[in-house]
């Protein structure tokens, strides 16, 4: 059974103010907690210290910190495979049933500042890789309301994102080099087969230009969700909507097949396709094709399109 707390022992009641700094050993020395980690409960007085650190969380698809909602989304502990609601999370979800104060630190080791106490107010999952680039894996979002501090102007590049898109859909320049992997593994670098679509991208809407086309992207925010999705490339003339893929394998096919049937949800293109390197093989263009969807390949100078109209208009 967890432990409840009523109040703290005598002598060691809360004297940090929010801006404060002090040592991390000190910290515990006084009021117990893990001394290493993100999510310190102290069994020695009723407190659940956590603590943040955005640039280097960042890095790994971390976006703790102030979002637009007011609140400070703080994301949970495990670094392999989804994370669950055990051991440090469930002491944060569970702080008020406990008796505990909830506080956020700033920095991980050494000196770190008090950002002040807060309760919890829900929380949702998101997409981040395992320590060390491993596979992507779900992770535990808390949203934090604070107690004794004002809210604070987002700081993360996701937190200034999502300030800025006030509407589901933005249409964002082809030349913009944002992904999806850009807010979920950002200290991943591209593979092989991403530098051939961006290269294909590139190429396939110079192409349309020369022909009159205007070309765009869109970077979509879905209902609840803090990652955007960021379609290739959109075709608005033609209503076209766009996935590139740098191979002609079938995982590759299939996956846009799923990309563009989850970004048309939001983009309402009449058409759909798949840009690839060269034209797959018969049963993946009937794979392709029974989605509703066409597929565009370069020949030579020009496009090749398994949908002749489509052909003809580009």
């Amino acid at each position: 059974m967890p432990q409840t707390y009523t109040e703290a022992p005598e002598g060691m009641k809360w004297d940090l103010q929010p801006g404060d700094v002090i040592e991390r050993k000190q910290l515990h020395s006084k009021f117990g907690g893990r001394t290493q980690g993100g999510i310190g409960p102290s069994a020695k007085t009723p407190n659940v210290m956590i603590f943040t650190d955005p640039i280097a969380g960042e890095k790994h698809g971390y976006y703790d910190g102030w979002m637009p909602d007011g609140l400070f989304h703080y994301s949970g502990e495990g670094q392999a495979g989804d994370q669950r609601m055990i051991s440090g999370n469930a002491s944060i979800l569970n702080h008020s049933a406990e008796g505990r104060s909830l506080r956020v630190f700033q920095g991980a080791r050494g000196n770190v500042t008090y950002l002040g106490e807060f309760v919890t107010a829900g929380w949702y999952e998101a997409d981040a890789p395992e320590t060390g680039d491993g596979p992507l894996r779900k992770v535990i979002v808390f949203k934090l309301r604070p107690v004794d501090t004002p809210p604070a102007e987002p700081g993360t590049k996701l937190g200034r994102l999502l300030e800025s898109q006030q509407e589901t859909v933005v249409e964002i320049d082809v030349e913009r080099h944002e992904t999806e992997k850009t807010f979920v593994d950002p200290n991943r670098e591209p593979y092989e087969a991403e530098r051939k679509e961006s290269k294909l991208v590139q190429n396939f809407s110079a192409y349309l230009r020369t022909r009159g086309h205007r070309v765009s992207r869109q970077r979509i925010v879905p209902d609840g969700e803090t990652r955007p999705l960021l379609t290739d490339l959109y075709v608005p003339d033609l209503r076209l909507l766009i996935e590139a893929k740098g191979s002609v394998t079938r995982e590759s096919l299939r996956m846009a097949v799923g990309q563009l049937i989850d970004y048309n949800r939001f983009v309402g293109a009449r058409r759909s396709a798949v840009l690839v390197p060269s034209r797959p093989r018969a049963d993946l263009v009937k794979l392709v094709e029974t989605a509703g969807q066409s597929i565009i390949w370069p020949e030579g100078k020009k496009y090749e399109c398994t949908d002749p109209d489509l052909l003809a208009e580009m």
